[in-house]
């Protein structure tokens, strides 16, 4: 008897190791990590692009679903392109969020960040987490996370800022590109808007 209560209790524990992380606290602690290398690093504070660049990249993108992000943005015309345009896209895509991305790290300075409980069921594999940004003399700026379920952590598949989703708005975006001039014209302007961002951004 004693072995199999040590058993049981050896499988519960064995269970909450491997339980999925909270939504609202995968988000907080994510987003905790970044305000902290806001507040902390010499280069970001310098304004180093780079380095905004690099910490986008290693800290932010990850927690992406960037495979389901680009499926979703561009809808039946993900299917349609053939396997090269698919990769060519989706490197250009992911270079652009990292630039964009990237700069508006940049802007930080005072802001904090206010995280509302999300509701949700233990067993839903998709959540909505409600978030703010809160600036001194500014209203809040209302952020909001869609998340899914990946294994025992979370990842973002679309951002709604001030009820604006990105992958709504891309895929206006891109959609009219694709059907004027198709999905190659898509991939060389967003590649040549990449290859310029730095310098149009610089005289902003």
């Amino acid at each position: 008897m004693k072995k199999f209560l040590l058993v049981i209790l050896s499988l519960l524990m064995s269970m909450s190791l491997f339980a999925a992380e909270a939504p609202d606290l995968f988000v907080k602690k994510t987003a905790d990590e970044i305000f902290e290398i806001l507040k902390t690093d010499k280069d970001l504070k310098a304004g180093n692009k780079e380095k905004a660049y690099k910490v986008t990249e290693e800290k932010i993108l990850p927690y992406f679903d960037f495979d389901r992000i680009a499926k979703l943005v561009l809808g039946k015309a993900f299917n349609a392109a053939t396997k090269e345009e698919q990769e060519a896209f989706k490197k250009e895509f992911r270079t652009m969020l990292v630039k964009t991305y990237g700069s508006a790290l940049l802007k930080f300075k005072d802001q904090t960040l206010s995280y509302k409980p999300a509701r949700y069921e233990p067993a839903d594999e998709e959540v909505l987490v409600k978030t703010e940004i809160l600036q001194p003399g500014a209203p809040p700026l209302p952020i909001d996370y869609m998340l899914e379920k990946d294994g025992n952590s979370w990842k973002v598949f679309d951002i709604i800022i001030e009820g604006v989703s990105l992958v709504t708005n891309y895929r206006g975006q891109f959609g009219n590109e694709i059907r004027q001039n198709g999905m190659a014209s898509l991939i060389t302007k967003l590649a040549e808007k990449n290859a310029n961002f730095d310098k149009t951004t610089a005289n902003k």
